[in-house]
């Protein structure tokens, strides 16, 4: 089994509540810690093991390492949707997901990969949408703890209840029945309704406001909210 203890020793030290980051203190001062511990395992043989709680807490762990691990290494940025003259770089876009440069047990695989082929394909848990994160404000907000096995199930529905009842990604006007979603919401609509009926329902089931949810119903109107590629960054003083 993976050591996830030096990761979520890093996490807790430079991310904040909100999921911010604090890149430049991350690299001022263990510049190289993350890729040593990422190294470290790169070469461990441990895919193997069927135990589904284990390959949800490594791979969502590992999707979130090595997207800050890139971060780390460019770093300064303002968007992992770069621009040339104001004009979004697609190419550098997609290449930032579809990159196979990351090891593990011995094998390359891009960001890609890992959310399509294994989170979603292999292990179809819908909830590692609001646990993956790409570095940018859009993104779900990244636990400052790493996923441990042992309580990866609870902490990915945490991971859903907070997101759904963050009024930045989830807002719902009774006034006019419209649900204001993420686009997370949008690009993963099939894996979802996988396990709910509809994207209302799914909601729903996670909404903290208990009047609201009578109210939302297969009909209500879904608008989808502008998504920030920004960088999630915090600035340390």
């Amino acid at each position: 089994m993976i050591d996830f203890t030096p990761w979520d020793i890093l996490l807790r030290r430079y991310v904040d509540e909100q999921g911010r980051v604090d890149y430049r203190a991350w690299n001022h001062e263990q510049p190289t810690a993350l890729f040593e511990w990422l190294s470290g395992i790169s070469q461990v043989n441990f895919i193997s093991n069927e135990d589904k709680k284990e390959q949800l807490a490594l791979w969502v762990n590992l999707y979130n390492a090595f997207t800050i691990s890139t971060i780390l290494e460019s770093y300064p940025i303002e968007s992992i949707r770069p621009s040339i003259l104001g004009i979004p770089n697609w190419l550098a876009f997609l290449r930032f997901f579809q990159r196979r440069i990351y090891v593990v047990e011995g094998k390359f695989y891009s960001l890609g990969n890992i959310e399509n082929q294994i989170l979603r394909k292999q292990l179809q848990e819908p909830r590692i949408h609001f646990a993956i994160v790409c570095a940018s404000i859009g993104c779900p907000n990244l636990r400052n703890e790493a996923y441990f096995p042992a309580k990866v199930n609870d902490q990915l529905e945490e991971d859903a209840r907070r997101f759904i009842n963050n009024p930045d990604k989830v807002r719902y006007d009774p006034q006019t029945d419209t649900l204001y979603c993420s686009k997370i919401l949008k690009w993963y609509r099939q894996d979802f309704l996988m396990v709910a009926p509809s994207i209302q329902q799914y909601i729903s089931s996670y909404l903290d406001n208990q009047s609201v949810v009578g109210e939302i119903t297969t009909k209500t109107k879904i608008t989808y909210l502008y998504y920030d590629w920004s960088l999630n960054q915090r600035i340390s003083s």
